[in-house]
């Protein structure tokens, strides 16, 4: 399998250390980015990538190698650590350049039949609202399977954290890759997100955006096809 890990963060913490284990249980071919050293531009609001092209945003080139990546992977990993509650900054621009992919707007038809994981963590709290961050994003995007894990580490660095805590972590970790090569070769969006889908594709019959209503029509969304199939 293809995996890509994108860390919310550049230096190499409790978060970047658990989502380096997953990827390395799931066993496969591992991209890793850094936000924001390979990727730190704020969306400047012009819409283009929403009334006309993604190719129009003034970022696009420079988004496009993790673009492909996660195009191209079977698995995307997002991993963030907790900042007051939330993920980092440089996790929340990145998310913000792919509103166009939403269902609402032009689905990636290939994520339709990815897994995705968001990875959270925190010296004390803040866990599930942060990866709400992000796997909102994943649902939005169509990602067909969904896990999380958010952790209490209790420490500031991954050398602070306990042994048990590091058995715990080791075991969810193990829990979750297992779960993922189970699935991979079946990998289809539950129910949410196929209603989700449904509901989209008679929004898109009345071509609210033409953008976006040429791009289902040219996908024969707007029929029986589906993406997953």
């Amino acid at each position: 399998m293809k995996i890509v890990i994108i860390h919310g963060q550049n230096h190499k913490g409790s978060t970047y250390h658990i989502a380096r284990m997953l990827a390395e249980k799931i066993k496969g071919d591992i991209k890793e980015f850094f936000l924001p050293r390979d990727f730190g531009e704020f969306c400047v609001g012009c819409t283009k990538c929403f009334m006309e092209s993604e190719k129009k945003c003034p970022h696009y080139e420079k988004l496009r190698p993790l673009t492909d990546a996660m195009d191209e992977a079977d698995v995307i990993i997002l991993a963030s650590p907790v900042y007051v509650y939330h993920v980092t900054g440089a996790m929340k621009t990145f998310l913000d350049h792919y509103g166009y992919r939403w269902m609402v707007h032009r689905p990636q038809g290939s994520m339709f039949r990815k897994q995705g994981v968001c990875i959270s963590t925190a010296a004390g709290a803040g866990m599930k609202p942060t990866n709400k961050d992000m796997v909102d994003s994943l649902f939005f995007w169509g990602v067909a399977k969904r896990y999380q894990y958010g952790v209490r580490v209790a420490a500031v660095n991954w050398n602070g954290v306990s042994e048990k805590k590091k058995c715990a972590i080791d075991k969810a970790t193990s829990g979750i890759a297992k779960k993922i090569v189970n699935n991979s070769k079946h990998v289809k969006p539950g129910i949410k997100t196929r209603a989700m889908f449904w509901a989209m594709h008679f929004a898109q019959r009345k071509g609210f955006n033409p953008c976006d209503a040429e791009y289902w029509k040219s996908k024969s969304w707007t029929g029986k096809k589906r993406p997953w199939k």
